[in-house]
């Protein structure tokens, strides 16, 4: 009941989330006649909640009562909004066999699901194309006929109607460079390409040339040398991709950053994510980064022999283990910091740079500490999949200047959006929503504990996404 009341009351409230730029679209006529919007999934469909996107009020955390949440599939989730701001794509589905794996497109302006798309199988990455026409859904597990599991599946915006795909065994995630030209497809094992392509060479990377799907036969090429790529960032001439890789924390052998020459396809410098722990060991951990200028803030859980290695220090939990972020330098290609700067343990795939330099980090499966009754005994400590870095040379209220705090909220963090016309940011972790304030104490809600009760957006809430700025 707790958590529920929680969800609810932290509802009206701020979000968060990943990369995108473009033009503000609030002069835009809107079905709520809200100015500024943030889009929250909620994936649960029960007597007091319906599974759908809610429409909150960006400036002061509302959500009109009487404003239906817009159909998108069976459990909607993750979310990415075009970088034109005229669409928002929503993925619904569960990763069972059950799953309806439904890709939903809306539009922002008329607030109204305009198309769908039944994809082949479950994803955890979609890219949109700069001029927001089409957008490419890596499915690892969608069947190809006489070859192994896994496509790229693309799909135009306007129609939902799929208009081409890759075949790529296992393939995992996605990134798209500045003008569209090309994609980077990563998997999560040493895949070789299927027999219509010439080039069998084994890699856990390949550059996909999106103007030649459905021209060439096959239009990717494999690049060998990476080590369980789980992510990439590109210079802005886009002649330089920066690639993650996972390394030991995925079954590899070693994290750090790979550069690719676009050009030729040439490995360039490859930068070990690595520091010293307290005891003077080497760990290195990397699964997602944000890139700012030549700054890579990036997080992951060491690992070593299959076993977490990095040890929670400083925690009343210290036999714990923690994760790491590590702030890495592309220029020199290495890291800032010469010590591990502990944050909470799991995989890490969620990252947010919040107002006041304020970095949000959100993980999936980490070591929990819940609290043996609520509301929790006095000094209780309580530790969920969210941590906050402090980024500046000052102390932001009890988070000390370089200091990381670990919030007293449990559960996997799924969203984050930074409210820009704000200071605060939108968290959504174990299915509530809730609102930090980057400028007095990153540990508490944006305002006050106690929110406008709102009973229609009681559910477990996903992901969260602004779509006017």
């Amino acid at each position: 009941m707790r958590k529920l009341l929680l969800a609810v009351c932290l509802l009206l409230v701020c979000l968060g989330g990943l990369s995108c730029g473009g033009s503000s679209s609030s002069s835009t006529t809107k079905t709520s006649g809200i100015v500024y919007r943030v889009f929250v999934s909620n994936s649960v469909s029960a007597a007091a909640s319906t599974a759908g996107i809610y429409i909150v009020n960006a400036q002061n955390d509302v959500h009109p009562p009487s404003l239906a949440p817009i159909s998108a599939g069976n459990t909607p989730g993750m979310m990415v909004v075009t970088s034109n701001r005229a669409n928002t794509l929503v993925f619904s589905g569960n990763n069972t066999a059950s799953s309806d794996n439904l890709l939903t497109i809306i539009s922002n302006s008329s607030e109204t699901a305009t198309a769908h798309a039944a994809l082949s199988g479950y994803t955890e990455s979609i890219v949109v194309s700069p001029d927001s026409s089409t957008a490419y859904v890596a499915v690892p597990t969608a069947t190809v006929v006489g070859e192994s599991p896994g496509v790229i599946q693309v799909v135009a915006i306007s129609s939902g109607a799929f208009t081409g795909q890759v075949a790529i065994p296992s393939v995992h995630y996605l990134a798209i460079n500045n003008d569209g030209s090309r994609l980077l497809a990563m998997t999560d094992v040493l895949s070789t390409l299927g027999p219509g392509c010439s080039n069998q060479t084994p890699a856990y990377l390949f550059i996909v040339t999106p103007s030649s799907i459905n021209i060439d036969q096959c239009p990717v090429i494999p690049v060998p040398g990476f080590d369980h790529p789980v992510q990439a960032f590109f210079s802005s001439d886009d002649t330089t991709a920066y690639v993650v890789n996972c390394g030991a924390e995925c079954g590899g052998t070693q994290a750090s950053i790979q550069q690719l020459n676009m050009t030729t396809g040439a490995l360039g410098a490859n930068g070990p994510v690595c520091v010293a722990d307290a005891d003077g060991n080497q760990q290195c951990a990397a699964t997602v980064g944000l890139m700012n200028g030549s700054t890579l803030y990036l997080a992951g859980t060491p690992y070593s022999g299959g076993n977490p290695s990095l040890t929670c220090t400083g925690a009343q939990g210290e036999t714990l283990n923690c994760g790491m972020l590590t702030i890495f330098n592309l220029n020199t290609m290495t890291p800032v910091n010469s010590t591990a700067i502990a944050i909470t343990d799991g995989y890490h795939n969620r990252i947010s740079m919040a107002a006041n330099g304020q970095l949000f980090i959100g993980a999936r499966t980490c070591t929990e500490i819940i609290p043996p009754q609520t509301p929790p005994p006095p000094g209780t400590e309580v530790r969920g999949c969210l941590s906050i870095y402090n980024t500046l040379n000052t102390p932001v209220g009890t988070n000390p200047a370089g200091g990381v705090l670990i919030p007293p909220a449990n559960g996997d963090v799924t969203g984050l959006q930074p409210i820009s016309i704000r200071t605060v940011i939108y968290v959504v972790q174990g299915g509530s929503l809730y609102i930090y304030d980057a400028t007095y104490d990153a540990l508490q809600p944006a305002e006050t504990q106690i929110q406008t009760y709102a009973p229609e957006m009681v559910g477990y809430f996903i992901d969260a996404k602004t779509v006017d700025f």
